[in-house]
């Protein structure tokens, strides 16, 4: 047992190379994540190995040369770019004397910094606690057996269990809190689909330009930073497309590699704006170079929350910043559009995304005629609850005649289940 610095604002990063891509970080992100949290780098330490060590990640030799360095520099956190186990997190401590954060840890302080909103504080807090319960171990390895003796006997809970039965009790309140806020966005949604506007959620890798572009579309004053994880919590606004009317524009958090499944289990109500929308604008930094790692880590993203069928448009943001780029729409052999090229940041090409956004919306969304008969009042009833009925009348033969607009996703779903009848004539 150690006792915890209350500093820790200098550290020491731990960078690990792999012999295999599948467990390895970007150094440069992992840089600007430091620097998002508020972190001050010493040094960064490369470490090389074929696979993770089971006991200290970063294998016996590595460890105790980085706690020479420790010991030397008194260096208070050691930040390590990777996962760490329950275990090898409480090795490593036990070993260096000193606070260990992976990369985790650190995404989660990130977003307990910039967490705004009620529902945003929830999710983080729920998102940490989930996180914590696998570690309570760590800071209570003095306490696992219950104390003897006069005036120490308790009702036989140890301080961990109690620990434990204590967070698992706030995450029930929490999720019963977020579960209300849930509630309060589907009452949200319902209106929007009544009143018949299309929904578009802006998506993308973090720092990517989401929320400049949200600002420059919306005339907005959305917080705006050249660092990761600037915007947290989510912002809708109404928006006018030209040549296609108004739609509610929202505003979401970005992803990253290796996004915590503790984060995207926490976020889920939130995210559920990016499941129903009738249109995804997929932001990407077209400055950055890794763009196509980060598509397809945004891509990979999205089919974990279950919007991989939601329609969805490539905006090539801060062409700017490309030599030679001009705004413009590029459209694949059967002229479809393919990605549209902008810079939010000079409102360059922002006429070009209206005008894809309208074109690709009305070919996405499906306009029909039903003929409902009195046995199909439950179909009736869950248009209506959709959002669906444009308009409906009743002829004298009690048929109801209901007009219809529904994403073609969404249509196709109710004609494959064979809900949806004959079309009227």
């Amino acid at each position: 047992m150690f006792e915890r610095p209350k500093g820790g604002e200098l550290a020491l990063l731990v960078h690990v190379d792999f012999a295999f891509g599948k467990n390895q970080e970007e150094l440069e992100e992992f840089q600007q994540l430091v620097a998002s949290a508020g972190a001050t780098a010493m040094r960064t330490i490369h470490s090389a190995c074929k696979t993770p060590h089971a006991k200290y990640f970063l294998g016996s030799g590595k460890a105790e040369e980085i706690q020479q360095i420790i010991q030397a520099e008194n260096v208070e956190l050691v930040i390590i770019n990777s996962a760490l186990s329950p275990a090898q997190q409480r090795n490593l401590e036990a070993l260096f004397q000193c606070r260990v954060v992976d990369r985790i840890g650190l995404i989660l302080d990130i977003f307990a910094q910039r967490a705004r909103t009620f529902e945003g504080k929830l999710q983080v807090e729920l998102a940490q606690l989930q996180h914590l319960s696998t570690r309570l171990v760590r800071g209570w390895t003095h306490l696992e057996r219950q104390k003897g003796g006069i005036g120490l006997r308790g009702p036989g809970e140890t301080q961990l269990e109690s620990d434990r039965r204590l967070i698992s009790d706030r995450i029930k309140t929490i999720k019963k809190r977020l579960e209300k806020v849930e509630s309060q966005r589907i009452q949200n949604r319902k209106s929007r689909q009544k009143a018949h506007l299309p929904t578009i959620a802006l998506v993308g890798y973090t720092n990517a330009g989401k929320s400049t572009l949200f600002n420059q579309l919306t005339d907005g004053s959305v917080y705006t930073a050249d660092q990761l994880f600037a915007t947290l919590d989510p912002t809708l606004r109404r928006l006018n497309i030209h040549g296609l009317g108004q739609a509610v524009l929202a505003d979401t958090v970005g992803f990253i590699r290796h996004l915590p499944h503790e984060l995207v289990d926490a976020f889920r109500a939130t995210l559920e704006e990016t499941c129903q929308a009738d249109l995804l604008l997929h932001v990407v930094d077209a400055h950055d170079e890794k763009r196509k790692l980060h598509i397809e880590q945004v891509t990979q993203v999205l089919e974990e929350i279950g919007a991989q069928d939601v329609p969805c448009l490539l905006v090539y943001n801060k062409i700017d910043l490309v030599e030679g780029a001009e705004p413009c729409i590029k459209r694949n052999d059967q002229q479809q559009i393919r990605r549209v090229l902008v810079s939010a940041a000079t409102g360059q090409g922002m006429d070009l995304l209206h005008t894809a956004i309208a074109e690709v919306l009305q070919g996405e969304m499906h306009y029909q005629t039903l003929c409902l008969s009195s046995k199909d009042s439950k179909l009736r009833a869950h248009l209506y609850e959709m959002g669906a009925v444009i308009t409906e009348h009743l002829d004298e033969e009690g048929h109801f005649f209901l007009t219809i607009c529904l994403p073609k996703h969404e249509y196709e779903r109710l004609n494959t289940q064979g809900l949806l009848p004959d079309i009227a004539e």
